[in-house]
């Protein structure tokens, strides 16, 4: 069975959350924030960016935008050569900078390596479910944009989406009209 991205959905086949909530969230950072100071980090740069695993990993200060207080990442999904930079608060760059760097990386681990990590710091947290993962962590930069009223576009270039479809779930599943509406009706 082929995967179809219109066939994605912010919940798995039992209906639960692939994504963190914000209280995970401050979970999440919590526990990170008692980690060695690299660990820290990666937890942070996926926290804060939305960014795949793969496309975390290969950040070293080459990637650090300064004009934009930014992370130049490469999108890691497309077919052709394509980055995207993605503004983050000025206490990351900061903590980068903090970094070691070895072979133009701060983090020159493999992705599994990297899937450990989070995972460890997701089960200190107390963290379970299709959620407690890099990607629910993806997910979550997505769904907390959408509740932000972040502009579509807007999202779909910090997210490295080539096609605003994909984009539009994370706006679709936040339903923030819907919700006024309904409180309308109650």
């Amino acid at each position: 069975m082929g995967f179809y991205q219109s066939d994605w959905q912010i919940y798995d086949g039992r209906g639960c959350r692939k994504y963190l909530d914000d209280e995970e969230r401050r979970r999440f950072l919590s526990v990170a924030d008692a980690q060695r100071p690299a660990n820290r980090a990666l937890c942070y740069v996926l926290a804060y960016t939305g960014a795949r695993i793969s496309e975390a990993l290969e950040l070293g200060p080459h990637r650090l935008d300064p004009g934009s207080s930014g992370l130049l990442l490469r999108t890691m999904k497309r077919r052709h050569l394509c980055f995207r930079v993605v503004p983050v608060p000025d206490f990351l760059i900061a903590m980068l900078h903090q970094l070691p760097v070895r072979r133009d990386r701060y983090w020159p681990v493999h992705r599994s390596t990297a899937w450990r990590m989070i995972d460890q710091v997701m089960q200190v947290a107390e963290i379970d479910g299709p959620m407690a993962t890099c990607k629910g962590l993806r997910h979550m930069f997505g769904m907390r944009a959408a509740l932000r009223n972040v502009p579509a576009p807007i999202l779909q270039r910090f997210m490295g989406h080539a096609s605003l479809k994909t984009t539009a779930i994370y706006i679709d599943a936040v339903g923030v009209e819907e919700r006024q509406f309904a409180e309308r009706m109650w």
